[in-house]
Order: structure tokens, then sequence, then C-alpha cells
């Protein structure tokens, strides 16, 4: 075999490794809907909607406790921390929550209460008299400070 052959041959397996290297290096595509009816956009930030909880557990009273009940989870999957100042949460019927002042520590959540209660680190509240999430169906889109779409869960049937 000449010596330019092998060098070829060299070469493309140098490429075709480059190339399975390239693919798994990729980031896993986001849940295609599957699981608990759980719909994604692909994330490109390290900050991800966690767990929501739209059914405020016992009677919906309409009490500042079983508002708090209603709840969304924002979390940071990266190690450095993230200002999620002027990031929005909303919901299918464009409730709008607004984030001020929150930064997001690396490897944290910051859960999203509907009612009233004070801001902390771990907590922040939306200050609605009415439940926001719905029972049924609905669909949480979180936004960065620009308007793009970060992360989004939905939930039921759709009408």
């Amino acid at each position: 075999m000449s010596d330019s052959r092998i060098v070829r041959r060299i070469a493309a397996t140098a490429v075709a490794a480059g190339s399975v290297v390239a693919v798994a290096a990729m980031p896993a595509a986001a849940d295609g809907g599957q699981g608990h009816g759980r719909g994604r956009h692909q994330s490109y930030s390290n900050v991800v909607l966690g767990d929501i909880q739209y059914d405020s557990p016992g009677r919906d009273d309409w009490s500042n406790r079983s508002l708090n009940g209603e709840w969304v989870e924002v979390t940071n999957t990266g190690r450095r921390a993230v200002d999620l100042d002027r990031w929005s949460l909303t919901d299918r019927s464009g409730n709008l929550y607004r984030f001020y002042d929150v930064r997001l520590a690396g490897r944290a959540t910051v859960r999203v209460h509907t009612g009233f209660g004070r801001d902390t680190r771990r907590d922040v509240y939306q200050g609605s008299r009415d439940y926001i999430w719905s029972n049924y169906a609905d669909k949480a889109t979180l936004r960065d400070n620009r308007g793009r779409i970060v992360d989004t869960h939905s939930w039921g049937y759709r009408r």
C-alpha cells in the first residue's frame, strides 16, 4: 500500500471519529411530550422549569394558603449563578409573572407561588388573589430577559 493511500485512510478515519465525537457531544433533545403530559422546547440555557403544583392541595377556597399551594419551580441545572432579572413566567391565558432582583445560584431552585408572601432566595410570590394554573390543562412558559422561550411545560388536554 502506498504512503499517500495510508495517509488518506488515516485522515478519513480521523474525520469519521471526529464526527462521532461531535454527535455524542451534542445536547440531548428535550422531552418530546413524553411523561406526565410534559411538553418541552430544547433549552439553550441551564435554567429550566422543574416541578409544577398546578392543583393546590385541599379545597380551593381562595385563601392565601391555598393560592400559595400552587407553584412552579424554576431550576438552574448549571454550576454558575444566573441573573433572572426581567425574565418572565406565563400561563396559556397570558397571566404574567416578571422576575426582578432574582439571582439563581448554581444547582438551585426557586418556587414561584401564586398568592402573597415575602420573597426569599427559594420562594417568590406573584401576589394574585385568584388561581393562575388550570387544574385541567395549561402551559407554563419561561422566557429570558429578551423574550426568548427558555422552557415550557404543559399538561392536560387541549380544547
